[in-house]
């Protein structure tokens, strides 16, 4: 793992700086990194994705534990500052690209090379960064939504979407991610980070979270996909009350006819606001309106 002056070093060498609009805000803290690491537990049978290889010093800590690494980096010239670092690594397989195919998916080269990994090792498949404050909160949905959903996160992320992944209904931060997190798994947050620990510092508050997938939990969900439609059709109307919401409902959603019936049955009062249900309200709604529509 690299500090402060091997970053600025390697960056130097190469002709460049961190990129404020990219949101390269390199962790320096060696103790914060292996923390992050021993609570994750990893074990040389576990596939890890990071997001944001940087220069490559996390990815070099969390490489020497588990069994292959697939590490993501966008900028081109970080890229080649990592692989230059890789070179006693046989398990790391790099990715110069954006992560996400659009907001709502991840690159599917990415997912191909984390299923083959998973064919080869047996173990967990565990989301382990610094995360890009730009695409943090996409990219953990998407692997708790699928199609390759990950057992366990344990990132560094700014501290408001920290607050969003555990938050409680009726709170202002309780959102989309706090309801598919709250739906599948556990949340902690493990530790508030001051800026002096990033270079550059950043201008937000950070926070280190971890996120552990319950199988049993997460089986309770009928259909992914229809879960995900029923918190954005009602959550993107967080104000209004649950039955005005579904006069927007779309997609798949417009098949749902008997709405009053879907509330009766999950024993959920239509007069209340979106924010005020409990991920375990909003899986038995989606449950029912799967069933009405498949």
């Amino acid at each position: 793992m690299q500090t402060k002056q091997d970053i600025e070093r390697l960056l130097a060498g190469a002709g460049t700086q961190p990129k404020h609009r990219l949101g390269q805000n390199f962790l320096i803290d060696l103790n914060l990194m292996r923390m992050l690491i021993q609570t994750a537990h990893l074990n040389e049978q576990d596939v890890v994705l990071e997001v944001g290889t940087g220069t490559g010093s996390f990815s070099q800590g969390i490489a020497a534990q588990c069994g292959r690494l697939i590490t993501v980096e966008y900028d081109t010239t970080l890229f080649n500052i990592a692989k230059s670092q890789f070179s006693r690594f046989g398990n790391i397989i790099q990715f110069n690209m954006d992560v996400l195919e659009n907001k709502n998916a991840i690159q599917q080269e990415v997912l191909d090379a984390v299923e083959s990994a998973r064919d080869e090792f047996r173990g967990r498949f565990l989301l382990v960064a610094n995360l890009p404050y730009n695409v943090g909160s996409s990219v953990m949905a998407n692997l708790i939504s699928g199609p390759v959903t990950a057992d366990g996160m344990f990132v560094t992320i700014q501290k408001e979407v920290a607050d969003r992944m555990a938050a409680s209904p009726c709170n202002a931060d309780y959102g989309t991610l706090s309801i598919l997190m709250g739906a599948t798994g556990t949340v902690r947050v493990l530790k508030k980070l001051p800026a002096s620990v990033f270079w550059p510092r950043p201008q937000v508050e950070s926070a280190m979270v971890s996120f552990r997938r319950d199988k049993k939990k997460a089986r309770e969900i009928h259909d992914m996909q229809t879960f995900r439609e029923i918190i954005n059709l009602f959550m993107g109307h967080r104000r209004k009350m649950l039955k005005a919401c579904t006069k927007f409902a779309a997609g798949n959603l417009e098949k749902v006819r008997h709405w009053n019936d879907v509330f009766d049955e999950a024993v959920v009062d239509p007069h209340k606001r979106p924010e005020e249900l409990t991920p375990k309200e909003y899986i038995n709604i989606a449950n029912l309106c799967y069933e009405q529509t498949r």
